[in-house]
């Protein structure tokens, strides 16, 4: 049974649910940023997924691609740059990471894990947010 890692709970708030994916705004008010987690259990690798899931998978990402942008832009973060990422070395359950990057941010251009301790959202930014991503996102 599916069931998600309580580090997760912590540092995001849920969006919704697409076909594959577990959606989640990371609530880091710094950067857009969005986790999916595949509803799938004991999944720790991309390998562990079948093959359709896969590609679903890469679908979803491209789609929370847009809805990272669709958020920065409606937060005055510009993304200039997507970075996608499936780390897993914190929290082995399988994740990926869609965060929107831009020069002005305060990682650029090195890896947002641990560069500083995460920024909370304001709560009516936060609401905002969700708002736009879940919209972009269609959930």
């Amino acid at each position: 049974m599916f069931q998600i890692d309580p580090a997760f709970l912590a540092g995001s708030e849920p969006l919704g649910d697409l076909p594959l994916c577990h959606a989640r705004l990371q609530t880091d008010a710094r950067y857009p940023w969005i986790v999916l987690i595949p509803r799938q259990a004991n999944a720790r690798e991309l390998e562990d997924l079948m093959t359709p899931d896969q590609a679903r998978l890469m679908t979803e990402i491209i789609r929370a691609g847009r809805a990272v942008r669709a958020l920065g832009e409606a937060l005055g973060l510009p993304v200039d740059k997507l970075n996608v990422g499936a780390l897993g070395n914190v929290t082995p359950q399988l994740h990926i990471h869609v965060v929107g990057r831009r020069r002005a941010d305060p990682a650029w251009p090195g890896p947002v894990w641990g560069h500083s301790p995460a920024e909370p959202y304001e709560p009516d930014v936060l609401a905002y947010g969700m708002d736009t991503a879940r919209r972009a996102l269609g959930v």
